[in-house]
């Protein structure tokens, strides 16, 4: 039986603690300030981000956060993203695994939204008895 750990999102600019377990970076690009000693990453999965085209149009506007997404999740449920997705879920099973963004908004980017894409895959995983 495999212990059930989750997913926490923080942003990157917070100083790793020891409750972070796998820390990865779920950004396209490199964030500012932030060197990769002080990162202190397990990974930077860049191809789990939204796409450039998705991050343009939805520009961090908090009324567009529900579109933005619906849209990521259809990203997220299709493409390359897949093995990503199955690889953080592995993770996942192994110990705690913390999301890490760049974004000021901690209520509206894609952290937030990858969580809860994770976490529901997770359950449905478990629902089907492959847990």
């Amino acid at each position: 039986m495999t212990m059930a750990y989750g997913f926490k999102i923080k942003r990157i600019y917070e100083a790793p603690d020891s409750g972070d377990g796998k820390r990865v970076l779920v950004d396209r690009i490199w964030p500012r300030g932030v060197t990769k000693e002080k990162a202190q990453l397990d990974d930077w999965m860049k191809a789990i981000a939204p796409s450039g085209e998705l991050c343009k149009w939805f520009g961090h506007k908090p009324d567009r956060f529900e579109e933005f997404s619906r849209r990521y999740e259809a990203e997220l449920a299709g493409g390359t993203a897949a093995d990503n997705v199955e690889w953080l879920l592995a993770r996942a099973g192994e110990g705690p695994v913390t999301l890490l963004y760049a974004a000021r908004d901690e209520e509206h980017n894609q952290a937030v939204v990858l969580k809860r894409f994770l976490e529901a895959a997770k359950e449905s995983k478990r629902d089907n008895g492959r847990d």
